[in-house]
C-alpha cells in the first residue's frame, strides 16, 4: 500500500464520518425537544463546517480554504454567544399591537 492510497482511503472515511455527523446534527436541529438542544446542534453544525473546510484543504491542497474555515469558526462562535444570551434572558418579548 502506498502512502497516497492510505491518505485517499483515510480522507474518504473521514468525509463519510463528517457527513454522518452533519446528518445527526441536522436531525437534532429539527427534532430537538428544547431550544438549547437546537442551539448546541447548530453550533456543532458550524464546527463540522470548519472540519469540512479542513477536509477541502487536504483534498485540494489549496490554502484558501483555511481562511474560509476561520470565517466559519468566527461566525459560529458569535452565533453561539448570541443564542446563549437569548436563552439566558428567555424568549424575545413580542410587542403587542393594539
Amino acid at each position: 500500500m502506498t502512502p497516497e492510497t492510505v491518505q485517499t482511503a483515510g480522507t474518504a472515511i473521514a468525509a463519510l464520518l463528517l457527513l454522518a455527523a452533519m446528518i445527526c446534527a441536522g436531525i437534532r436541529i429539527v427534532r430537538g425537544p428544547t431550544g438549547p438542544d437546537r442551539v448546541v446542534a447548530l453550533d456543532m453544525l458550524g464546527i463540522l463546517g470548519v472540519a469540512g473546510a479542513g477536509m477541502a484543504v487536504v483534498v485540494s491542497g489549496s490554502a484558501a480554504f483555511i481562511d474560509i474555515a476561520l470565517g466559519v469558526a468566527l461566525v459560529g462562535f458569535l452565533a453561539a454567544v448570541a443564542f446563549a444570551g437569548f436563552i439566558e434572558r428567555g424568549s424575545i418579548d413580542e410587542e403587542e399591537e393594539g
